[in-house]
């Protein structure tokens, strides 16, 4: 090892007493001489005359530095490095202060330490609470506490409650700190109690101190003391396992409330204990009303600090309270009348009236923000316009009030004064409602559609519901609450209308989270702010005339296959199955454009260094370059002979490369649109395609499980990189240029050696495919997607595990990081585009799409219902006669994916991305079962002939044959790829399945086993179907043909062939004559004659890719569904389309006449999906 190494080894960081002490001053000096901006890392540079590595690597606390090195920071910001500020790195020990505060000003409670010490080393207590009112210090004393003892714990974890989270959530947000990463919540029992065994098997393999601040949050208000709220039972259950089991750790509590469940285990010389702890003490008390600057004598100041119970917040309230108003005079303050501490609220109450207008509009929406704001966030969530110097006033009267914190360059309340403002909120707000006298409600957001999404989902819990239980317990039913504020409506209609104001963004908030029926209602001339209606139905409303602006719509995109950021941060695309790519902000997440042209799924999507050009690869075999600034294409690339899977823009901007299905890889003339030249030598699917940053030479990953090193001037091969089992789906190149990654098929991630195409480091983790990989700028992290729906962070030094993203729902095609490195892009199956922060680990928003694609029909036996499931989440039953939807069934919670009627016609079975089977009866529409047991989405469902048995093939590469009437299944292994296809024959004694390892696979129904394997086709299958005979098996594949195959020899009888389509669908009419076949590329049905194979017809009108063909039983009809959204019915003998099929959009025949406040892009998209504008 070197003396570098070594010396850094043994280097110091930072403690978290003295990063907060650096933060504070930092802040102050930002506030003081950057007119409270940010310093960037290269002003703390001048000023500390550190460079940049050496600052983020103090700032970061894991490496360690040199004593001076501390100094010369500390210095520069006017402070004094002390032994306190620092330690000797200890990489055993690892904390997690979640939204610990800063505990630089802590005054006293020098008895309470030494106790509380003592309580957790010398007896090891397994379960202390710290007791007490609000205000009095409990949360800072639990901080300085933990501080305190850190180096005689391996794991310490501090976490606030004050939002109640579920307990679910938060164990394995624990657990997942504990592991390492290594356990996600997908890993971790569904069970809450489940969970706390796992947490405690931590609490007894290493010395744990987990420390849960505002306990009381999760107590009941209504009830006797120490009760959980209802749903928060498990917190109970938490303190009794934590308190009753051995372990060697400690769980500390604060709370204002003392737990039921620590009283009946609380004892002196037991493990659990209490300390309720008092006010300060007067000399104590003194510091903080000193710090104030009050003039007083020591009697005086003692009996203020007896008359408040020496409550540390009451203190500095009143301090505040007595200098402005009293001019710091603590005599006068004391005979005066006026000012009575009976209680906190009472305090605040008196202190809150004397604020300004300006004041109580900051306070009231720190409230609803409910995390640090900065001052632009502020100006834009006021109603009024407010001058920027006006506003900083106002934080700084506030902050002399001692009624808010500041925290780096943004201001946040203290939990008890946000709890405070909360309650005036709702109660404000459910008064103006029921006597219709409107202020807070015009003024304030409940909720804010534009918000973080974890933010949101906490105003939706702390304040949107909460108005709602108001409005119940004061008008008792819902119709007449909805009366009530359509009422209001239609005021503000006539007396003010597009006044600016969230009164109608808030009603309709509260009709959303109330369930209303919206079809019809008159939002016309209103200012519909802050409105979330990503989830709404919005058939026949009235939006004329209407402000939209800060409102959120749901999106028409599909899955989402490729994300990027622009190179110079300003701009995200997006690109989607429906062949679209959006263009968007990332200041404001608004759309600017969606670039169409594209017929067929966006594989992948770069942008020039300079950010002018965008290209993109498709599944319609061509690349594209489209102007960023005039959104429009320039040069369409034609030459490939197949699927593009990847582009890649040289460093210099001059050309691009790209990846394809024929195995090539091109490097085309951005300025000519001409190919250059190729690069022969994979020999399958090229996948993945980078240059390096030097551009002299371009990485390829294919599906022939080796990645290749190209010369670019003379095309050579250089290097060929051997390890991955499987296809590699993504690769990347570190900035520095010195290393590899790559993610394949066979779930790992590897590092590789550019120089020597050496693997360095294996990653393990995932538990599916890799499907993107990409290096944060600094090259010191790696990301992953995968189809088991997570993102993974890695530290790329160690090959560690840092963070795991879970909020997918399906599988993740594409990652990309920022240009900074602060955020992290992902797009999946899902229809989400998704933004994360990635130090948190926070998902900072969400981007919905909505497409309505019918992935399957099935005819009912009598041929009078037709049965449909799609990406809406939904089965649908269609009368054939009169194409009227008949019922809807909601109870998956992703895409359908396929549909089968029992042969009996009185059940209807469906399978989803969920990973669910279900059976519905369909007299009732009740769904009488759930099937679990598949891991991944499940592709499809078959009915045996005599109706006993259910079969159903799946992503996880399984299929399960699942006795109808007792639940029990069969699982049959063999194929290695996802299965998206099974048939049974018409005997019911075989099973056909269909896989993406190009295989087609005949299984014994009875036994299980594989009887045959028909080997053949060149790409996935997608299709399988059995004549009515059971004596042929049709399939189909990406591979552009069509195979006939005898049951019983396996030979191929026929091949037929489609040079320009893939046939994504198959199926046999009733007499076994005809053969129908959906072409995904061309939109259109297909039929031939199944004893020739000869060519009998093209049935043409769909404008999107085919899913789904099924003939009636008479053979006569041909049903088809497509990704436009449309089942079509066709009359077989002509061809002719006899009717067309839809579900109603989620915005049908909303009127968008002359609104405002939303782009042109967000325009075209709303009426895309149903809206009007004339």
């Amino acid at each position: 090892m070197s003396k570098l190494s070594q010396k850094r080894k043994r280097g110091i960081v930072l403690t978290s007493e003295g990063l907060e002490k650096l933060k504070k001053a930092r802040f102050e000096s930002e506030y003081q001489e950057n007119f409270g901006e940010r310093y960037t890392y290269e002003k703390i540079s001048e000023l500390t005359n550190l460079d940049l590595n050496t600052i983020k690597r103090v700032l970061a606390c894991k490496e360690g530095v040199d004593k001076r090195t501390l100094e010369r920071f500390f210095i520069a910001f006017n402070l004094e490095l002390t032994t306190s500020c620092y330690i000797k790195p200890n990489p055993n020990k690892r904390q997690d202060w979640g939204e610990a505060m800063c505990v630089s000003n802590f005054y006293g409670r020098t008895f309470e330490l030494t106790r509380l010490e003592q309580w957790l080393l010398r007896d090891r207590c397994r379960l202390i609470t710290l007791l007490g009112m609000g205000g009095n210090g409990k949360t800072c004393l639990s901080v300085k506490l933990a501080q305190q003892v850190q180096d005689k714990f391996d794991l310490i974890v501090w976490r606030s409650l004050r939002d109640a989270p579920p307990l679910k959530k938060l164990l394995a947000n624990i657990i997942q700190f504990f592991s390492s990463e290594a356990e996600t919540e997908a890993d971790l029992p569904e069970s809450i109690g489940g969970r706390i065994s796992r947490l405690i098997e931590y609490l007894r393999s290493d010395r744990c101190l987990l420390v849960l601040d505002n306990w009381e949050s999760v107590l009941s208000t209504n009830n006797r003391a120490g009760v959980c709220r209802e749903q928060y039972e498990g917190y109970g259950e938490l303190l009794r396992r934590v308190g009753q089991t051995e372990h060697q750790s400690c769980l500390l509590l604060t709370t204002r409330e003392k737990p039921k469940r620590v009283a009946a285990l609380e004892g002196e010389t037991l493990p659990v204990r209490t300390f309720r702890l008092s006010g300060l003490k007067k000399s104590e008390g003194w510091e903080i009303l000193k710090e104030k600057g009050l003039d007083g004598s020591e009697s005086e100041f003692n009996a203020l600090v007896k008359h408040y119970g020496g409550n540390a917040l009451a203190l500095k309230i009143v301090a505040t309270t007595i200098r402005d108003l009293f001019g710091g005079n603590v005599k006068e303050f004391l005979h005066s009348e006026t000012v009575v501490f009976g209680d906190i609220r009472d305090l605040l109450d008196q202190q809150f009236k004397r604020l300004t207008s300006l004041e109580k509009d900051i306070i009231y929406w720190l409230a609803i923000n409910r995390e640090p704001t900065t001052l632009s966030e502020l100006r834009n969530d006021l109603v009024a316009s407010v001058p920027r110097a006006n506003l900083m006033e106002g934080l700084e009267s506030l902050s002399r009030r001692a009624l808010l914190e500041q925290n780096a360059s943004s201001f946040v309340l203290q939990s008890v004064v946000m709890e405070y403002i909360n309650i005036r909120l709702i109660e404000q707000v459910c008064q103006e409602i029921e006597t219709q006298k409107l202020n807070f409600f015009s003024c304030y957001a409940l909720m804010k559609a534009t918000a973080k999404d974890y933010v949101r989902e906490r105003q939706i819990r702390l304040i949107l519901q909460p108005v709602v239980d108001g409005l119940f317990s004061v008008f008792k039913c819902k119709r007449s609450i909805e009366e009530r504020l359509t009422k209001i409506l239609a005021t503000q209609q006539e007396t003010s209308p597009r006044e600016r104001g969230y009164t109608a963004g808030n009603i309709i908030n509260l009709f959303c989270q109330m369930e209303t029926d919206l079809t019809g209602y008159d939002f016309s001339n209103l200012c519909v702010w802050q409105a979330d209606l990503r989830n709404a139905t919005l058939h026949n409303v009235n939006f004329q005339n209407a402000d939209l602006a800060k409102s959120v719509f749901v999106e028409t995109f599909g899955g989402v296959m490729s994300v990027v950021f622009s190179p110079d941060g300003k701009l995200l695309a997006a690109g989607d199955t429906n062949g679209e790519i959006r263009l968007r902000r990332v200041v404001d997440g608004q759309q600017i454009f969606t670039f169409e042209g594209h017929t067929n799924w966006i594989t992948s999507l770069a942008f020039s260094p300079d950010s002018s050009i965008l290209a993109s690869g498709s599944s319609d075999h061509t690349v594209r370059l489209w102007d960023i600034e005039t959104g429009q294409c320039f040069h369409t690339l034609q030459e490939h002979d197949n699927e593009v899977w990847s582009v890649d823009f040289s460093p210099d901007g001059s050309t691009l490369a790209s990846g394809c299905d024929d195995h090539k890889i091109r490097l085309w003339s951005i300025r000519t649109g001409k190919c250059l030249k190729i690069f022969n030598g994979h020999i399958n699917w090229v996948l993945s395609v980078a240059f390096s940053p030097d551009g002299k030479t371009l990485a390829s990953g294919c599906d022939d499980n080796t990645i290749r090193l190209w010369n670019i001037s003379t095309s050579e091969c250089l290097k060929i990189f051997n390890g991955h089992s499987d296809g590699i789906r993504s690769i990347t190149i570190r900035p520095d240029g010195q290393m590899l990654a790559s993610g394949s098929d066979d779930n790992t991630i590897r590092l590789w050696n550019v120089n020597t195409g050496e693997c360095l480091k294996t990653f393990n983790g995932h538990t599916n495919e890799v499907w993107s990989v990409t290096f944060r700028p600094d090259g010191q992290m790696l990301a992953s997607g995968s189809n088991d729906n997570t993102i993974r962070l890695w530290d790329v030094s160690t090959g560690k595990c840092l963070k795991i993203f879970n909020g997918h729902t399906n599988l993740v095609f594409s990652i990309a990081f920022s240009p900074q490195g602060s955020i992290l892009v992902s797009g999946g199956r899902d229809q989400t585009v998704r933004l994360w922060d990635v130090s948190t680990g926070q998902c900072l928003k969400i981007f919905n799409g909505y497409t309505n694609q019918v992935f399957s029909v099935s005819f009912s036996p009598d041929g009078q219902t037709l049965a449909s499931g799609g990406r809406d989440q939904t089965v649908k039953l269609w009368n054939v006669s009169t194409s009227q939807c008949l019922k809807t069934f909601n109870e998956h919670n992703s895409a359908v994916r396929s549909v089968a009627f029992s042969p009996d016609g009185q059940t209807l079975a469906s399978s989803s991305d969920d990973k669910t089977v279900r059976l519905w009866d369909l007299s009732t529409g009740q769904c009488l079962k759930t099937f679990n047991g598949h891991n991944a989405p499940v592709w499809s469902v078959a009915f045996s002939p005599d109706g006993q048995t259910l079969a159903s093939s799946s992503d996880d590469k399984t299929i399960r044959l699942r006795n109808i009437s007792t639940a029990q299944a069969r699982i049959c292994k063999g194929h290695e790829a996802a299965i998206w296809s099974v048939a049974f024959s018409p005997q019911g004694k075989i099973l056909a399945s269909g896989s993406l390892d190009q295989k087609v696979k005949l299984w014994d129904v009875g036994t299980g086993e594989c009887k045959k394997s028909l080997e053949g086709h060149t790409s996935w299958i997608y299709a399988v179907a059995f004549s009515p005979d059971g004596q042929i098996l049709a399939s189909t594949s990406s591979d552009r043909t069509l195979r006939l195959w005898s049951v019983s020899t396996g030979e191929c009888l026929r091949i037929i062939k489609e040079d320009t389509m893939m046939l994504q669908t198959v199926n046999f009419s009733s007499d076994g004559q005809t053969l129908a076949g959906g072409c995904c590329h061309k939109h259109t049905v297909k039929l031939w004659n199944t004893n020739t194979g000869e060519y009998k017809n093209t049935l043409q009108g769909h404008e999107g890719w085919l899913w789904s063909v099924a003939f009636s039983p008479d053979g006569r009809t041909l049903a088809s569904s497509s990704d436009d959204e449309t089942i079509r019915l066709w009359n077989v003998a002509t061809g002719e389309c006899l009717k067309i099929m839809r579900a109603k959009r989620p915005y049908e025949h909303m009127n968008l006449t002359d609104v405002t406040g939303s782009t042109k892009a967000t325009i075209a998209t709303l009426k895309v999906l149903g809206a009007t504008d004339s």
